[in-house]
């Protein structure tokens, strides 16, 4: 079923493959920004295929996975509690970016984010209030009802309703350019067999490379093999590959991610957000050697969890363990898996294989350091040390009230930063700075030009909720022309 009286269907031979079908608009990729083009595109009249290279048990992409997204907004409502303005907004980007950004696109970003709460609504996406602990996203973030599941079951629901057609386990395998014009994508099935898409437009929503091993490892060397992919395995980079190989301009550090620390024990692919440790800020954290190697406090969990994981990364054996006492049960969400504990830090070293008389001084050397004040989750306090390196900024409290508890981590990769330069159109750029003509690109296959570094919680959601109706809008557009 086609909304755009100018698709049509076609069923021939070329070089050995069939060519199924023509659309007006072509996506790559099954998740959050996919769904926001493709729905944004058939309102416009468009005929729209979603190419998405998971099973349908499995669609989404690391949306999945995802609990809330950052918008700006000039008032509270019934989830958010407080203003959140895009100056703030810009603010705390560019904090934890240090300023390694395309300035004009984030701050066309951030502005376009007002705009998302009733879009989403309009899609049949629900919302609910913010969850707490570490967290301090209640003025800030929006939290989708049932999650990111629920996010993407509507947002299908909606897509399909329109008639945008959606292929799972299609993975695709080859795209055609003439001089950047997109003219067809080769797909491969389930069963091994090949077909041939035709398009006026090409979005490219399909995530970054965080699944392929083997290609972090040309970055990360041997450390890459220690990293756990908390997303989807699916998202292995093939689709941006292929655009950089075809001559689109890159876009942002390959070692750069969206890398957290995750429980050691997490799976190494589709773990999700439940294996990830927020209790960090509220201990202190030591690798292999049972020395401390940053500030547990610096600012504000949701805009630092994101660091960690490259900071574990660069770790004797990419691994680390977080320390807390019995003074820190109940302030942050546990994990999925039990910690391990004790009445004695020697017998938390013993459990996590570190050597107990060096734990047991790093824990010495860390209480003997601590400045008491007036500890407080919800705000940047005055607990903090002194004459300590690297010290603890806020919420530093001893750790001397057994039981004693320990997490191993390891990094946690969502997704990568290595991408695709677009500008405010979501338009591809080729090497040269030329925008391509028919190609458009939306999510983590873009979001580099926004992320140079760090990130902010439910940040990515945003970049692809904005490029994504962009892309679907300009895509129609071309599409039309």
């Amino acid at each position: 079923m086609f909304n755009h009286a100018g698709a049509q269907r076609v069923t021939a031979k070329k070089n050995g493959k069939v060519q199924q079908g023509h659309y007006d608009v072509v996506i790559l990729g099954g998740g959050n920004a996919a769904l926001c083009a493709a729905i944004t595109a058939a309102r416009l009249g468009s005929s729209v295929i979603i190419l998405e290279a998971a099973p349908k048990d499995w669609r989404g992409g690391n949306s999945r996975h995802t609990r809330n997204l950052r918008l700006a907004h000039d008032e509270s409502n019934e989830v958010l509690t407080a203003p959140y303005t895009v100056e703030e907004f810009y603010s705390d980007l560019m904090r934890v970016t240090d300023g390694e950004t395309d300035e004009d696109l984030a701050r066309f970003t951030l502005e376009q984010s007002s705009e998302l709460w009733d879009w989403l609504l309009e899609q049949g996406v629900r919302f609910q209030p913010s969850l707490g602990g570490t967290l301090q996203l209640s003025h800030t973030n929006a939290f989708f009802l049932g999650g990111g599941k629920a996010l993407m079951n509507a947002m299908y629901r909606t897509a399909e309703a329109m008639g945008v057609e959606v292929r799972y386990d299609t993975e695709v395998v080859d795209l055609g350019f003439d001089d950047g014009h997109f003219t067809q994508a080769t797909v491969r099935l389930a069963d091994g067999s090949q077909e041939i898409i035709a398009g006026q437009s090409l979005v490219a929503a399909a995530g970054g490379f965080e699944a392929n091993i083997e290609w972090l490892r040309e970055y990360w060397g041997d450390a890459a093999d220690n990293f756990i992919v908390r997303g989807t395995p699916y998202n292995r980079g093939g689709v941006l590959r292929l655009m950089l190989d075809n001559g689109m301009m890159a876009v942002g550090d390959p070692k750069q991610c969206h890398a957290v620390a995750l429980d050691a024990r997490a799976p190494k692919f589709d773990g999700g957000i439940v294996t990830r440790l927020d209790c960090v800020s509220l201990g202190i954290v030591v690798n292999a050697d049972g020395d401390r190697f940053y500030d547990e406090g610096e600012d504000f969990w949701p805009k630092r969890y994101a660091i960690w994981g490259r900071l574990i990364a660069h770790q004797p054996d990419q691994i680390a363990h977080v320390i807390i006492d019995e003074k820190a049960q109940g302030l942050f969400m546990p994990s999925v898996f039990k910690p391990v504990t004790s009445d004695t830090i020697a017998g938390i070293a013993t459990q996590l294989d570190l050597d107990p008389a060096k734990l047991e001084d790093t824990v010495a050397t860390y209480n003997a350091a601590v400045v008491p004040g007036t500890f407080d989750t919800q705000r940047l306090d005055d607990c903090r040390t002194e004459q300590l390196d690297p010290p603890k900024t806020h919420w530093a409290r001893r750790i001397d009230t057994p039981p004693f508890y320990g997490y191993s981590l390891r990094p946690g990769i969502t997704f990568t930063y290595l991408g695709v330069r677009v500008n405010r159109n979501a338009q591809v750029l080729m090497a040269d700075g030329r925008p391509t003509s028919n190609v458009f690109a939306a999510g983590e296959i873009m979001a580099g030009n926004v992320l140079g570094k760090g990130y902010l919680a439910g940040i990515g959601m945003t970049i692809g909720a904005v490029f994504g109706r962009i892309a679907g809008r300009e895509a129609a557009r071309r599409a039309r022309n």
